[in-house]
């Protein structure tokens, strides 16, 4: 079958929901889901049963590219920097030092026992040296299993951070692999340059960002997530049209904007956690589409073993050195170890040997999505059983949810909104009781002078008061900015 603009969509949204069936699945086995979604690519793909004709190297390191845009900048909402603050050393030097030492380690192991030069095992090596916790973390809610002291956000910021590190290695060996004229030396200002660009830009359209988001006054809420999708779309592309880290930029300019107040907040935060489930399954499911089977079975011999060699020796080795300064104990830096999944963004970053034109560049895809999907099978499977044994695990807490974070049905239509009283309003000096309420509408909450207090029948109603009120339904909002005599804007 191939992909016309008419069945594209058709094709693609049986695709998404077999995908998100196949990861629900996954969690009741304890398997990743982005084997379930790799696999479902693959069966769609032109060796499957689906026969989608689908080789176009350009096309799906466009839609990586995208993806990890996202998935990143989601991630970066969400990192609390009080939670990230204590383990900001070792996270740094585990995204840094353990990608450099990985790509170091794995690309000597691969000169040693195959014929690829050094620097095309170094550039396999940088390859697959960044971690991807999306699918860790899933399983370890889904056992249920917390992880004692600092290591959950050691590991949260690794994952969240050293793909800038992997990027930066895979795009400049690619060129050094292609143009072998070039000395390592040579390399070191323009890594320094993309880090500084990178830190400077991110840090920047962060607090620009801030700025317009709650500055632009926009007539629709919806409007904000798309606001901030530009946002996020001129950082990576204007750090890296000045030569700087793209994705570190990224990085960093969702961290400081997750963590400062903006208008919305909630509902942006929810549209790209969202999205970046999208973007997580479209960039398996396009990556499944482009691998051919038959191409890994000759491959799979020495994929084994590098990718046996990367647990158990590399990835050790990469950790201890990293945290050699930090005091944390042998099996807590052994369990850092063993969660080194390799995801997806190993398998993009796969494509740009192949867009190159490097010489071993389909035998390098091949071996690094089988090292992706047997390290996830081997290390994603057993998380929970290794964090039990070396017992750095503990019963995970039920999250506590605010009355605002359920859920609500439909059908219940209830309306929230923000009223603020005006000074010469008839309800100021008088008590909530005295006002006439409707029994179908409450004040939530009242924000008065940048504090919020739980109001009672008692509380007497002051000028530029902010009324938190929740409805039934319209009707009932309606009766209360009449009885409040507001006129509604």
């Amino acid at each position: 079958m191939i992909l016309t603009i008419e069945n594209i969509l058709l094709i693609g949204s049986i695709l998404l929901f077999i995908s998100i069936l196949a990861g629900k699945t996954s969690y009741r086995f304890g398997v990743p889901t982005l084997i379930f979604f790799l696999v479902v690519g693959m069966l769609a793909g032109s060796e499957g049963v689906g026969k989608i004709q689908f080789d176009n190297p350009v096309t799906a390191q466009f839609i990586g590219v995208l993806a990890l845009n996202f998935i990143l900048f989601s991630g970066g909402l969400d990192t609390k920097w009080s939670y990230i603050k204590p383990v900001l050393g070792r996270g740094i030097l585990l995204s840094t030092l353990g990608v450099f030492l990985t790509t170091l380690i794995v690309g000597a192991f691969i000169w040693g026992i195959t014929a690829f030069s050094f620097l095309e095992g170094l550039l396999l090596g940088a390859i697959v040296s960044s971690t991807d916790a999306a699918a860790v973390f899933s399983i370890l809610r889904a056992k249920s299993v917390g992880l004692k002291k600092n290591i959950r956000p050691t590991l949260e910021l690794e994952s969240g951070s050293n793909d800038p590190m992997a990027y930066f290695l895979t795009v400049t060996l690619t060129s050094l692999v292609i143009n072998q004229d070039q000395s390592f030396i040579s390399i070191l200002p323009n890594f320094l340059l993309q880090v500084a660009f990178g830190a400077i830009v991110g840090l920047g359209m962060g607090k620009l960002s801030i700025l317009v988001i709650n500055k632009l006054k926009l007539d629709f809420e919806g409007l904000y997530p798309v606001l901030v999708i530009a946002l996020m779309g001129f950082t990576f592309s204007f750090t890296d049209s000045i030569g700087g880290n793209g994705f570190l930029a990224i990085y960093l300019a969702s961290v400081y904007i997750g963590n400062h107040d903006f208008i919305h907040k909630k509902t942006i935060m929810r549209f790209f956690d969202g999205i970046a489930w999208l973007m997580q399954i479209v960039v398996f499911l396009t990556l499944g589409l482009l691998v051919y089977p038959s191409q890994i079975i000759p491959v799979i011999g020495i994929g084994l073993l590098i990718s046996l060699f990367m647990i158990f020796i590399a990835r050790p080795i990469s950790v201890y050195a990293s945290l050699s300064f930090f005091k944390l104990k042998n099996k807590e830096k052994l369990f850092i170890s063993w969660v080194g999944l390799r995801g997806a963004v190993p398998i993009v970053f796969a494509t740009y040997p192949l867009i190159a034109g490097v010489e071993k560049a389909n035998m390098i895809f091949n071996i690094v999505f089988f090292i992706s999907v047997t390290s996830v099978l081997l290390q994603g499977t057993t998380l929970s059983v290794v964090a039990k044994w070396l017992n750095v695990s503990v019963p995970e807490k039920a999250k506590r949810r605010t009355p605002l974070d359920i859920e609500l049905s439909d059908n219940i239509k209830t309306e929230l909104a923000e009223i603020m009283v005006p000074e010469d309003n008839p309800a100021v000096g008088k008590e909530i009781v005295n006002i006439g309420f409707p029994k179908t509408a409450i004040i939530a909450m009242i924000r008065r002078e940048g504090k919020y207090i739980t109001p009672n029948g008692s509380t007497v109603l002051q000028p530029f008061d902010i009324l938190i009120v929740l409805a039934e339904n319209e009707d009932s909002l309606d009766e209360v900015y009449k009885n409040l005599e507001i006129v509604e804007v």
